[in-house]
């Protein structure tokens, strides 16, 4: 079950209180305050492992509470801390305040962590207070509390390459041809019902991820179909594939599926619309007459758009696809790490 989206509450542990104490010893006359310090909370930590897929666990388990530190002694012990609470999270999770939505991490990266909500402090002995003029003193902190929180945690996948397009229009079966991903195919409506990766070996030394987005349906942004629910994975992406059904069993024509399709993700975010693209017409194997096929082409060579042309059955026109998204994919990497 992929689960892109939960709700939890954490609550770091208190820290311990100080002690009150004072040393008593034969033949010591003045032993003097000896009060130790109490243990620090434990954190809330976040950490981001390409073990975890989904947030499937937190639909099952809501609440984290880390343990508190414990509590001062005598002769100048202090009380040991609390354990911290390690969370592991799929990379691409945002972790937002549940009240304000406010982001407080985005883990991208393997291994990266977070602290979420900070351990109570422990408090001071007596034997932190002794003066001078002061040399019995009956002073001591308590631990303050540990940080409470409620959360919401949303996944979003990373990808290089988003496959964008509408229910049947053949994305399950380009990821499956072209990686090792092996979605569910068939031909009715919503056959992908959650996101599918699939890691895509262009050489020995060079590869790409290409999601495969459940297909979208006129009206997504607004909570129609299944899209509304998975738009947010196509934010990650950074080049998108446009998937168009050409086939001559296809009852949509290609450019205004096209339009229909980049209306839907300007809607949901502007920024979509600047997102570089390519398009794609499916399922050329069974096109028939061609008709539809040369009305995309006549569109997208109007429109100065890179056309392609494949059949995910019979790979023809993959080669030329995943050169040309090696290219882009290549080209968007260095862009980034010129930009940093």
């Amino acid at each position: 079950m992929f689960i892109d989206q939960a709700r939890i509450a954490v609550k770091a542990g208190s820290g311990g209180d100080g002690a009150c104490s004072f040393r008593r010893e034969k033949f010591v006359p003045r032993g003097g305050p000896d009060g130790g310090d109490g243990g620090h909370g434990g954190h809330i930590i976040f950490k981001a492992s390409t073990r975890v897929s989904t947030l499937l666990d937190f639909r099952y388990l809501r609440h984290y509470e880390a343990p508190s530190g414990h509590y001062g002694q005598g002769s100048n012990r202090s009380g040991s801390a609390g354990a911290d609470v390690i969370i592991p999270v799929p990379i691409g999770t945002i972790i937002k305040e549940e009240d304000t939505e406010t982001i407080l991490a985005d883990l991208i990266n393997d291994q990266q962590t977070v602290i979420i909500a900070h351990g109570g402090k422990g408090g001071r002995g007596n034997s932190n207070f002794a003066t001078p003029t002061n040399r019995a003193p009956r002073e001591f902190e308590t631990g303050t509390p540990g940080e409470e929180r409620s959360l919401i945690l949303e996944l979003k996948l990373l990808a290089d390459v988003g496959l964008v397009g509408l229910p049947n229009a053949g994305k399950s079966t380009l990821i499956s041809s072209i990686s090792s991903a092996h979605p569910e195919i068939a031909s009715y409506p919503f056959t992908t019902l959650r996101p599918h990766l699939g890691v895509v070996s262009v050489t020995e030394d060079q590869s790409f991820v290409v999601a495969d987005i459940p297909g979208l349906i006129e009206g997504a942004h607004e909570g129609k179909g299944l899209g509304f629910q998975f738009l947010r994975h196509i934010q990650r992406t950074a080049f998108l594939l446009f998937l168009l059904d050409i086939s001559e069993w296809s009852v949509e024509d290609p450019v205004t599926s096209l339009l229909t399709l980049r209306h839907e993700l300007e809607s949901y975010d502007a920024d979509l619309a600047q997102r570089p693209f390519a398009i794609v017409a499916t399922k050329i194997d069974s096109q028939g007459t061609g008709e539809l096929r040369q009305t995309l082409q006549s569109y997208c060579e109007s429109h100065q758009l890179s056309f392609f042309p494949i059949s995910a059955v019979t790979r023809e026109g993959l080669p030329a696809l995943l050169a040309f998204l090696a290219q882009q994919v290549s080209n968007v990497r260095n862009t980034c790490e010129t930009s940093s």
